[in-house]
């Protein structure tokens, strides 16, 4: 569809279009309530409990009071619509703000000031410099005399730089004074929202122009968010407003992502489930049979001769509703709490600050720490992410002749600045296309010196270069260079190119290249890590330029398919270049990278690198970071290649060579693929390629789209592999979304990726610390404290069903109201949220020695054989509770109320040694929240017990006056938490980890350097099941876990799609 504005007449569309008014509230007051509680009841978990909640308002089925599950499911329900509640607040305050804010705009010859949610589509808005645009307006006028203004996109795309934006040529020489009176119309798309196209065309009507049709593109708009700087004044048209602008369009809320530990906690909840269910079931029988066979001679319990048709139902619901705990209802809002956290320590981390910019690292996703210590694949873009995108021009070759190979600067060279000032023709040509042939802005300042503003940096490296050797690019008013006269095709050509273009320009200028000199010259850059580009010009004649010009603003004027049939019109042009020569720009390494790589590395991380520079470019890099090793250590296998054969021949042999490579366990492999080659093996041989990615530790992929690096992260993630995704720029923020991590470096292309990603840091060197150290205590903390809250419910769930074996199989609860309440809420939880702040081992270590994080990447502390341990603790510990608790009061004729508190003190003290014991490193504060935990555990019921309508009057008081309740404390630990400590003794000195090797090392103060163990050794620490597979076939430097046997004679057929054989497994 389309859309027609009227210029200067807003009548026409305010009962067609929206309003200005911004809103991204999510609620409103009358509707909050009820959308809320839709939302939260649409998770299974909340359904579950819910019906239990439901269940227990029946009071014939019901053994305790509804509160027991009411209170904590209102708390939790509370907890979470609070923040929702207060978030949409902040957004609502952010509205309001953003809709309040004044704006001139001209109606009938006056600037008026309105509000900026009164703009409608048609009015004319009139901004001042640094003013912010409040909707998407087409530029009508500018205080420059060439149409020309500046803006600042960083709250739109996150590019610094500012960018030159210009009025459409209708506009050109109209008066400001006769602004007020236009009319026309703007033929546009209907909103969408591409922030990088605009295709439109705009009529005037007499008396300024006889309604002819001129193109509008988006270098010929403001968008809303975007700031007017270096410009006196600019006026616009609205043509989208309030959540219709492109900004609006984009708006969203991204997918939740689902970490490999969440994934594990469903799994486990589900056994729960299950296990529960079969309890209940056979409790139920059970206790049916008991009643019909002995219960009802019981003369106490006058069971009714004849019952409702329901009757059968009533135990098993009683038992429903007894082990309903099993499932930890307070489990998510504590590891919602906890990721919170976690998120926050890398926030304050100070360690991850860039001392040049004093960026600070920043967790946008708080809810995927713990993943962070179980990536296995890093693929990284290279310019601006490894390196520091500070490009320097650094030599250069001009009509076969070298310049700065001796002194390694040409701008110094001596050679070249006596060709500048003797003026050769062929040195001044080449320095003309570096200064005009860009999209550079010039600034200049009140003194008279100019610097540029460029989104391309090797663009900048190239005009400050020319400027160095006196060809200056002053303006964009035809691009006068110096005391140069007007050029004006090097102003044509000063536009943007889209990315296919772009690549096409490229490849065009090298194929003229037939002069060894120059072929030579870009070989000995790339190897030399430079970055290399061809320079060619063409001498248009007056007959072809006008023609062309004829055909390029009828391409330029349609609305459907514009930006193809402008490209097919540039190509035209784009022919018979004639090369002038090569110009090398040097682009860094980052400090810290190399080291950085190679600890990620002996951390079993394998790195990808994916980068649209050229091969040699990209291999050299590579070695420089120490993606691979040099060889005989390492070896490159390339993959390349024109057509379907030949791919397939080349992957066949790199696959094989792989595979024999692998089983002997010699080398480091890396393969390296151009974009061309992996398009085919991506489309045509997908399982052997994704065979081979699986194999190999490193890649090197050149010349990948935006596109094509997504592809890549998705193929790994089908694979079962955890990927992290980290790039500096937009074009790969598509990669960045895709990983299961994003990490987005705030660098000088800007702040685009760093806003798309789950993680932004200000130095690739932050990675080693973002994974080793926050990711590595995230993951081992959510692992204790998933399992350990699973483990206080099944404790207290158990000692129920073992009651009901002494009272009848009845269903009856232990525990009153109050205990249930306050043990899941208070007495079990407060203790256990200190557990992030726990560290197995220091932050020195950790850095030390990565090798620990496989660990992690196996899931060793988060499985089904470890979530065994923890239910087998419970049991036990149940066990000991009862049987003690029984044995010491059931004799004494004490009341129920008396034997019941006994067994939840029982659980209190033994859960505080519990978490005593898991605890690595104690602080005060962990000091306070368990053994507080426990005085206030008696403060508490010593305050219930002083209530007499709370039905323990005075139970606490008498407890603790008796020596035989502190002997059974002490005997109910003691027997619970010997056997535990032996265990955890014999294992420590007979079978240690590399964990426990280290934290003696820790303890007696030595250094505790630990030499990379073999493969044999390596996986004699890691138990067989398949959930302990370990990631690597040799520490810390061999493999990848096996994808199983391969066929040769059919790897290589045309492949859809891996298939369900590829699923992740989520350790």
């Amino acid at each position: 569809m389309k859309r027609y504005v009227y210029i200067n007449d807003d009548n026409l569309a305010k009962d067609i279009y929206c309003d200005n008014r911004i809103s991204n509230r999510k609620y409103t007051i009358l509707n909050f309530l009820p959308k809320n509680i839709w939302e939260q009841f649409s998770r299974f978990m909340n359904q579950y409990f819910l019906l239990i909640a439901c269940l227990q308002l029946w009071s014939l089925i019901t053994p305790v009071n509804p509160a027991s599950t009411w209170g904590p499911l209102i708390l939790i329900f509370a907890v979470s619509s609070s923040k929702e509640a207060w978030d949409d607040y902040n957004r609502y305050l952010s509205d309001k703000k953003a809709n309040e804010k004044e704006i001139w705009i001209l109606r009938q010859g006056i600037r008026k000031l309105i509000q900026a949610q009164d703009i409608c589509i048609g009015n004319i808005v009139w901004l001042r410099e640094n003013d912010e645009v409040p909707c998407d307006l087409v530029l009508l006028g500018t205080a420059d005399p060439q149409g020309f203004c500046y803006v600042e996109t960083a709250a739109l795309d996150g590019e610094t730089d500012l960018k030159t934006r210009s009025i459409p040529s209708a506009c050109m020489g109209i008066d400001v004074d006769l602004l007020h009176k236009i009319k026309g119309v703007i033929e546009c798309p209907s909103p969408n929202k591409d922030i990088r196209r605009f295709d439109a065309n705009m009529r005037l009507f007499p008396p300024f122009l006889d309604n002819d049709i001129f193109p509008l593109t988006i270098k010929n708009t403001l968008l809303q968010s975007c700031y007017l700087r270096n410009t006196e004044w600019a006026c616009g048209v609205a043509v989208y407003t309030g959540n219709q602008t492109k900004l609006g369009m984009c708006r969203g809320i991204a997918e939740p992502k689902l970490t490999a530990v969440d994934a594990m906690i469903d799994k486990l909840t589900g056994a729960i489930f299950v296990f529960q269910i079969v309890v209940v079931i056979v409790l139920g029988i059970a206790g049916n049979v008991f009643k019909d066979k002995e219960g009802r001679k019981l003369w106490y319990v006058q069971y009714p001769k004849e019952g409702p048709w329901y009757e059968l139902l009533v135990i098993p619901l009683r038992f429903e509703l007894l082990c309903s705990i099993m499932i930890p209802i307070s489990i998510k809002v504590s590891l919602d709490l906890a990721k919170s956290l976690y998120a926050k320590f890398i926030d304050w981390d100070v360690e991850m600050v860039d001392p040049e910019t004093g960026i600070r690292s920043n967790a946008a996703n708080q809810a995927i720490s713990e993943d962070l210590g179980q990536v296995e694949y890093i693929l990284t873009d290279k310019t601006g992410t490894l390196t520091e995108n500070k490009m320097i021009f650094k030599r250069c070759c001009i009509s076969g002749r070298f310049y700065g190979n001796e002194s390694g600067d040409a701008l110094t060279d001596a050679q070249l600045l006596n060709a500048v000032s003797t003026g050769s023709a062929d040195v001044i040509l080449f320095l003309k296309v570096m200064a005009i042939c860009n999209t550079v802005i010039p600034v200049r300042s009140k003194s008279g010196t100019i610097s540029y503003k460029a989104l391309s940096q090797d663009e900048e490296a190239l005009v400050c270069a020319a400027a160095r050797l006196r060809m200056v690019l002053e303006n964009k008013n035809g691009n006068i260079l110096g005391k140069e006269c007007p050029w004006w095709l090097g102003n044509a050509k000063a536009g943007n190119f889209s990315s296919c273009q772009k690549e096409q320009m490229k490849l065009f200028f090298l194929l003229p290249v037939l002069v060894r000199t120059l072929a030579e010259a870009v070989e000995q850059y790339a190897q030399l890590g430079l970055r290399t580009l061809c320079l060619a010009w063409r001498k248009l004649e007056e007959d072809e330029y006008q023609e062309w010009t004829s055909m390029f603003k009828e391409a330029n004027s349609t609305l459907v398919d514009r930006e193809r049939r402008v490209a097919e019109v540039c190509q035209r042009l784009e022919r018979d270049f004639e090369i002038l020569g090569v110009a090398a720009i040097e682009d860094r390494l980052q400090e810290g990278v190399p080291e950085t790589i190679e600890i990620l590395r002996k951390a079993g991380i394998n790195f990808w690198m994916l980068t649209g520079d050229k091969m040699s470019t990209a291999i050299q890099i590579a070695l420089s970071c120490n993606f691979v090793s040099p060889e005989p250590k390492g070896q490159l296998l390339i993959i390349d290649g024109k057509t379907e054969d030949e791919v397939c021949r080349s992957l066949e042999r790199v696959l094989l060579t792989t595979r024999i490579t692998e089983s002997e366990s010699k080398q480091d492999v890396a393969f390296v693929v151009d974009g061309w080659a992996l398009e085919i093996a991506l489309k045509h041989y997908r399982k052997p390629f994704t065979e081979l990615a699986i194999l190999s530790r490193t890649a090197i992929c050149c010349r990948v789209t935006p596109s094509q690096k997504a592809q890549l992260v998705e193929l790994l993630k089908l694979g079962d592999y955890r990927t992290l995704a980290i790039g500096d720029g937009g074009n790969d923020v598509r990669m960045i979304q895709q990983a299961d991590i994003g990490v987005g470096i705030s660098g000088r292309e800007g702040l685009q990726a760093a806003r798309a990603a789950d993680y932004s840091i200000g130095k690739f060197r932050f990675l080693k610390r973002l994974i080793l150290v926050h990711g590595r205590y995230s993951y081992n903390r959510t692992a204790f404290l998933s399992q350990y809250s699973f483990y206080k419910s099944l404790l207290i769930c158990f000692i129920q069903i073992f009651f009901s074996f002494i009272s009848g199989i009845s269903g009856t609860s232990l525990f009153n109201t109050v205990s249930l309440m306050a043990y899941n809420v208070f007495y079990t939880s407060v203790p256990v949220l200190f557990s992030v702040l726990d560290k197995d081992l220091s932050e020195r270590t950790v850095m030390q020695h990565p090798q620990i994080l496989f660990d992690c990447q196996s899931g060793r502390l988060l499985n089904p054989s470890t979530f065994a341990g923890w239910f087998g603790r419970s049991l036990f510990h149940a066990i000991v509770v009862f049987v003690i608790t029984i044995h010491s009061y059931a004799f004494e004729k004490s009341e129920m109320e008396e034997v019941a508190m006994v067994a939840v003190s029982g659980c209190i003290w033994l859960q505080a040694f519990v978490v005593a014991l898991e605890t690595n490193s104690f602080t005060i504060f962990q000091h306070l929240a368990i053994w507080g935990n426990l005085v206030g555990f008696y403060a508490i019921n010593w305050i219930v017990s002083s209530i007499p309508t709370s039905g323990m009057y005075t139970i606490m008081f008498r407890l603790c006056e008796q020596p035989s309740y502190w002997i059974t404390m002490i005997l109910i630990v003691a027997t619970g938490m010997c056997p535990v400590l032996a265990l955890k003794y014999l294992r420590y000195t007979y079978r240690p980890s590399r964990i426990n090797i280290l934290q003696q090392a820790e303890c007696f103060h030595s250094s505790g350097i630990i030499e990379p163990k073999s493969r044999s050794s390596l996986e004699k620490d890691l138990p067989s099941d398949s959930v302990y597979e370990p990631l690597l076939s040799e520490s810390p430097s061999a493999t990848r876990r096996s994808v199983g046997p391969a066929q040769r004679s059919d790897s290589f057929q045309s492949q859809s799609p891996p298939d369900s054989t590829h699923t992740r497994k989520d350790n």
